[in-house]
């Protein structure tokens, strides 16, 4: 299967379960607080198949759009409702009640995420040992007195396992400027303590590679050999005959010993013809070809169309991190709190004009990652889900008209007012709220397709 449509297949699946998710919170509630559900639909648009299911015979169903669902619960807004069944319908209800409903479909999402990380926590996540492999000259890190060879112990008290652990955490103190303490071993075998100043990090330099690429402290990684592991079709690369497995040995007579002399030389040789040598079955084989130009971060760059052989970690510096099932749950809760509140804050930084918004991602973006996540395996798939569950659970709370936030906040204005807003003012607030997704989602294709281009 390619790569393609991988992604394609891991996309619909992921957005499918993500959608059965949030929409089971919506029906589980309102069925358990006795309002009556018409219809639970995975997808928009034209029914493909359809059942009817339970005492009150809801429909089940699965629609031609894959990008999102909905509960249809009896309402006196959409239609003549049954003297005998309006106890049951939801515009009867009151507030208390109608707001579960709507709070429950992102609350099932940001239980989904727990469930997902205490199932893996507990089940085991394979990571690297958290030991420093570089330090960047003049950086962050190196001001704090990191070494190569310091295995680190703890972070602000929390005990780390593998070099991935506290990623999040950092992450959220970044945003909060905040020094963070380090408890490590050193070479020498010395606990000591060393104290990373985030406060000088800006907004934009807050991601999720953001303790490599901004403070410059960066764990174990494997030599990564010149060996081609992938060939695009129709590439400079594939047209010249280069082949998966090919050794590079020497570019433009300069020798070759790790893949990133590899990337330095072609990105620095956009529309200049290159001489390469490769090692196949033992024999030497010589190639000309002229790296394509592409434009990347404002730069022409050059680009051939080969792609690295995924390295192997060695025995030694594989750890398996697994806790036991309370701790597992605490961890998970902790995680899944620390994503939301990091969600939230990006937000809002975004309004500031803090940080770009070229950070926000559309369904090409995460089709892409659910593919590479499936072709790892299920845990990063699933974990991937979570995630995006998170997401979308913030997302859904924002006090937006249409979603679910901006219903709860119609309640609240209900509740204060001691009665229901005038059909017109919802009326417009909805269609503020569609003109409003329909921009942000205009806006998270456009950086897809940036993002492609690039």
């Amino acid at each position: 299967m390619t790569t393609f449509a991988i992604s394609v297949l891991a996309f619909v699946v992921a957005i499918g379960i993500l959608v059965i998710v949030h929409e089971f919170g919506h029906y589980w509630v309102a069925r358990r607080l006795g309002i009556k559900v018409l219809r639970f639909s995975i997808g928009f648009g034209k029914p493909l198949w359809s059942r009817r299911f339970g005492a009150d015979q809801t429909e089940l169903v699965l629609a031609a759009l894959p990008l999102g669902g909905y509960v249809k619960m009896l309402d006196e807004a959409e239609g003549e409702v049954p003297a005998e069944d309006l106890h049951r319908a939801f515009s009867r209800q009151p507030l208390i009640k109608r707001g579960a409903v709507v709070l429950a479909g992102p609350a099932f999402n940001f239980l989904f995420a727990i469930v997902v990380y205490w199932a893996l926590f507990s089940i085991g996540i394979q990571g690297i040992k958290p030991i420093v492999g570089k330090v960047a000259n003049g950086s962050i890190a190196q001001k704090a007195g990191f070494r190569v060879g310091d295995d680190i112990l703890s972070v602000d008290g929390k005990p780390v396992l593998s070099w991935d652990q506290r990623r999040l955490y950092l992450f959220a103190k970044a945003l909060e400027k905040s020094r963070v303490r380090f408890k490590v071993r050193d070479p020498q075998g010395q606990t000591v303590t060393r104290v990373l100043d985030l406060s000088s990090l800006s907004a934009n330099q807050i991601s999720s590679g953001m303790l490599e690429s901004a403070t410059g402290l960066y764990g174990y990684s494997p030599r990564i050999a010149p060996i081609v592991g992938t060939v695009v079709s129709g590439s400079p690369a594939a047209n010249a005959g280069l082949r998966v497995g090919d050794l590079l040995t020497s570019i433009d007579g300069k020798p070759v010993r790790s893949w990133s002399d590899v990337v330095s030389a072609i990105r620095a040789s956009p529309g200049r013809p290159m001489a390469l040598t490769v090692e196949r079955s033992g024999a030497r084989i010589n190639f000309t070809l002229t790296p394509e130009v592409v434009e990347s971060a404002g730069q022409k760059i050059g680009r051939i169309g080969v792609g690295v052989r995924p390295p192997t970690v060695p025995a030694d510096m594989r750890v398996l991190v697994r806790l036991n099932p309370a701790r597992a749950l605490l961890e998970s809760v902790d995680d899944t709190w620390l994503m939301s509140s990091i969600t939230v804050k990006m937000l809002v930084k975004m309004l500031e004009l803090k940080v770009s918004t070229h950070t926000i991602s559309g369904p090409i973006t995460i089709a892409r990652y659910a593919g590479y996540t499936a072709r790892i395996g299920f845990g990063r798939f699933i974990m991937f889900l979570a995630v995006i569950s998170v997401s979308l659970g913030v997302l859904n709370l924002l006090p937006v008209p249409v979603l679910d936030g901006g219903h709860l906040v119609v309640y609240l204005i209900e509740a204060i007012k001691g009665g229901p807003l005038p059909e017109r003012a919802l009326y417009w607030s909805q269609q503020v709220g569609v003109i409003l997704l329909a921009a942000l989602m205009a806006l998270a294709f456009y950086n897809d397709f940036v993002r492609l281009l690039q």
